[in-house]
């Protein structure tokens, strides 16, 4: 799709994207969940969506597509940090969505749930990874996350924020080796471009893209 095809949609949706917007930042609010100790999660959130606005285009398949994949950028901790489960998602989604768009949107939710787990790698395990390597989108919206996260460990100077980006950079070439399918399928693309972003964002040679 290009990258004005992908504006002018969400121009289209724009008043159910804002409305997917407020519904998942009251979610996280009504658990009191707040992201780095002294934010709103939904500056997470907005964080997640700015990257699909951004880099969107270059995995999104079709206009039926959209509203599914912004979706899935907003509730992607729903089930793991909210306490919703899967046909909670899927009947939230109905708000906004057809049903076909809506099995879409819950399925990149599920897949991006973390398994249970007492650390880190037992959380995001094999079976996790291939989930997502097995759900349209669900690559691409785990790659928003982990830029998201990323960026704000680069722009801190605490010692949570230094060991979280040493911490990522530690596990980027694995991580971008467990969420790529290798497939030809537009959908489960992982871009490049925003790969590179990434990178440099490490690097600290690179900001957040500027917001549309």
């Amino acid at each position: 799709m290009t990258e004005d095809k992908f504006l002018a949609l969400q121009k289209q949706h724009a008043a159910s994207i804002a409305e997917m917007r407020q519904s998942a930042y009251d979610l996280h609010a009504s658990v009191n969940q707040t992201y780095a100790g002294t934010h709103p999660y939904g500056y997470h959130l907005d964080m997640v969506v700015q990257a699909v606005r951004d880099f969107g285009h270059l995995v999104c398949a079709s206009e039926h597509d959209v509203l599914p994949l912004f979706f899935g950028a907003y509730y992607h901790d729903s089930m793991e940090d909210a306490r919703l489960t899967y046909n909670d998602v899927t009947k939230i989604a109905r708000q906004f969505m057809d049903e076909k768009q809506s099995v879409m949107a819950a399925e990149i939710v599920y897949a991006l749930t973390n398994d249970k787990g007492r650390t880190r790698a037992e959380r995001a395990g094999e079976k996790y990874y291939r989930g997502i390597r097995e759900t349209p989108y669900a690559p691409f919206v785990k790659l928003c996350d982990r830029y998201a996260n990323i960026f704000y460990s680069c722009i801190g100077n605490d010692a949570l924020n230094n060991r979280m980006r040493h911490v990522y950079q530690e596990e980027l070439p694995h991580f971008l080796e467990a969420i790529t399918p290798h497939s030809t399928d537009l959908r489960f693309r992982v871009p490049m471009e925003l790969v590179e972003h990434l990178k440099a964002c490490l690097s600290a040679e690179l900001s957040y893209p500027e917001k549309r």
